[in-house]
């Protein structure tokens, strides 16, 4: 079993910057591949970056991509998305989720083994 705890989420202003963190609680953390997620009120979960247990694979969707920053220290078990240019329409309840599979861009929400309590993020305008 594999706990992951965000943190690092807040109120910022249009235009500004945050990093969110995620700790996990894994001995064999550089073997996760480790995913962002949002979800908004009303809307569905939305995939926002993912890398690959080493570092050194990343990708993201359009709406991200450019602003958003993926990274990980495998020596403190801890994922970062670092949101740079934030708009309002990226306010959302972030997660973090691991997966114990090879990098893969394209998996699915629901194939991620464990996931995160969530950190909101609010961007006013």
């Amino acid at each position: 079993q594999v706990q992951l705890v965000e943190s690092g989420g807040g109120l910022v202003q249009a235009g500004g910057s945050l990093r969110l963190s995620c700790a996990a609680s894994t001995r064999t953390f550089s073997s996760l591949q480790m995913g962002w997620f949002r979800q908004a009120p009303g809307k569905e979960r939305e995939f926002v970056a993912i890398i690959s247990g080493s570092g050194l694979s990343t990708a993201y969707p359009d709406s991200v991509k450019g602003r958003f920053t993926i990274s990980r220290d495998n020596a403190k078990n801890t994922v970062y998305l670092q949101m740079n240019s934030l708009k309002p329409e990226d306010t959302a309840v972030y997660y973090c989720a691991a997966i114990r599979r090879p990098y893969n861009p394209y998996v699915k929400s629901d194939e991620y083994d464990f996931w995160g309590q969530g950190t909101q993020v609010t961007v006013s305008s």
